[in-house]
């Protein structure tokens, strides 16, 4: 349909360049991205806009409001050209059309007991203050842990990879990049939902979006009272059925000339298609003018689809590196440890507040792990509990939370990580720290260490006399601010003598005392 073409170009390039940033900002582990674009172009995805908007109540967290102005006025337009995981399943259909280019889509039954069932668990999980069924089921938040978990360690391999093989040649364009290994249970998820969703798209188009996401759902049932809706006229169509063949949402059910808008994605593809100009993008019944309307065909039986006729079997061979991790520069000697430590209260992210509010407010989408310069931001499995499940914890062993650094609190799209200006971050408590000293080198080697004292930037471990001439560590947990530098550069094994133990509500750390230099005798030579 000529008149009609543009809208699917359009809507081609936007989901594309959509799809490219998200992309990029999830593969970035050279940091190129500033926080405020990454920012601007998260700002329309509807799970994190709505949650930013209930935590910080600011007009820069309406962003979806705006999907519901699209939806009210265009149907879910933004399913097609906004979320990255409904353009990821384009690609995929893409492909298989190149592959199986005889294959083509067919109207599907609305399965509504699904649809609606998921919805309804994920709002009675929200009406019980957890968020765990919407971080699940949200897509750019599974997009998001796909890409992160996923894609992002392969390709930092490769980049590490060449980094190799370019130095040996003295070509140093590319440099290393230290990557921490993430729990092989963390991984199972991102990699299940990736085998879904390619699989569906695959073999039924959209039917995921039209099936197992709620934010398709919700917007599906918004979008019966758009104002432009997709219906084929009657008058002119000819049942030929072109239109159903291109629609990737399966909701086109050519004999009874009908479109189940609430299922439509906004892809267009029915609007390019069709040769007789039968397929209309025009104003809803609900508000077309007071004549009496045509009344709608009687419903057409739909021939029975014999479900066994055809079945893909598709093998998806994913190299996926689980990030062996490169060996500290600075870690040369290690000793072993043997009396259990055990972290009570994980520690949350600065920003977070209070761990409570943080697992309510986290969809995991990992953004926050990808732009943390230290990596000490790893997905948790169970050390939030169940409801806590993938979502960013301060891991210790991994890294250290940088005294200069707010990187996570400036990209966080849902407010669960607020953001905090560096000063007031160097105050904030988000633990304080445990000395073991049965682990401690200085006990049980009978050497002198003091790494932990070196790494502290507060000073809130100090080195103090012990005995046989040596030097111990003692803490002070009023100015510690728990960032976990000593932690991490403990060298004893499998248990530190020294760890953070999570405040589950932030507090302020005092300010350190600061130590006052002995003034000169301006009369006395100059000592050098």
């Amino acid at each position: 349909m000529k008149k009609y073409k543009a809208l699917k170009k359009i809507r081609v390039i936007i989901s594309l360049i959509f799809l490219l940033l998200l992309f990029l900002f999830f593969l970035d582990f050279a940091g190129i991205f500033p926080s405020d674009f990454i920012r601007g172009v998260i700002y329309l995805q509807f799970v994190p806009a709505l949650l930013k908007f209930f935590n910080v109540f600011s007009w820069i967290a309406t962003g979806f409001i705006v999907v519901l102005i699209l939806t009210l006025l265009f149907g879910r337009v933004y399913c097609s050209t906004i979320c990255p995981l409904g353009i990821l399943q384009d690609v995929v259909t893409f492909l298989r059309r190149k592959i199986h280019k005889k294959k083509k889509h067919r109207y599907l039954k609305a399965m509504r007991w699904l649809r609606y069932g998921i919805l309804a668990v994920t709002v009675a999980f929200l009406a019980g203050g957890s968020i765990l069924i919407l971080s699940l089921f949200d897509p750019y938040s599974i997009f998001g842990r796909i890409v992160s978990d996923l894609f992002r360690p392969a390709l930092t391999e490769g980049n590490n990879l060449l980094a190799g093989v370019l130095n040996k040649m003295d070509i140093y364009a590319l440099y290393p990049v230290d990557l921490q290994p993430i729990h092989i249970g963390v991984i199972a998820i991102p990699i299940a939902f990736l085998i879904l969703v390619v699989w569906m798209s695959f073999t039924r188009g959209r039917i995921y979006c039209n099936t197992v996401c709620p934010v398709g759902t919700f917007l599906g049932l918004v979008s019966k009272i758009s104002l432009y809706q997709i219906r084929l006229n009657p008058t002119s169509c000819t049942k030929c059925g072109i239109c159903e063949r291109k629609c990737k949402g399966g909701c086109i059910e050519t004999q009874a000339q009908r479109v189940d808008f609430s299922r439509c994605v906004g892809c267009f593809n029915c609007l390019d298609a069709c040769p007789f100009d039968s397929a209309e993008y025009a104003l809803n019944p609900l508000y077309a003018s007071r004549h009496k309307t045509e009344p709608r065909p009687e419903k057409v039986a739909s021939h029975k689809t014999d479900v066994n006729k055809r079945k893909f079997l598709a093998g998806i061979a994913v190299a996926f590196f689980s990030a062996t991790r490169m060996g500290k520069a600075q870690e040369l000697v290690s000793y072993s440890a043997t009396t259990p430590v055990k972290r009570e209260n994980p520690v949350s992210p600065p920003g977070a507040q209070a761990t409570n509010r943080f697992n309510n407010s986290c969809t995991a989408c990992h953004l926050c792990v990808n732009v943390c310069p230290t990596q000490v931001l790893q997905p948790a499995l169970l050390e939030y509990g169940l409801r806590g499940l993938m979502q960013p914890r301060m891991d210790y062993h991994s890294g250290f939370c940088n005294f200069d650094c707010v990187e996570c609190s400036k990209v966080c799209p849902t407010g669960a990580i607020l953001p905090v200006m560096l000063e007031e971050k160097k105050r904030i408590q988000l633990g304080k720290v445990q000395f073991v000293k049965e682990n401690c080198i200085v006990e049980t080697e009978g050497t002198d260490c003091g790494s932990c004292s070196e790494h502290c930037p507060t000073k809130a471990v100090d080195m103090v006399d012990y005995k046989n001439g040596l030097r111990i560590p003692e803490v002070n947990t009023d100015i510690c601010i728990g960032c976990g530098a000593c932690e991490y550069a403990c060298p004893t094994h499998p248990y530190k003598a020294i760890y953070v133990e999570g405040n589950p509500v932030h507090l302020q750390a005092q300010k350190p005392k600061q130590e006052k230099l002995k003034e000169l005798d301006e009369e006395e030579d100059f000592p050098f």
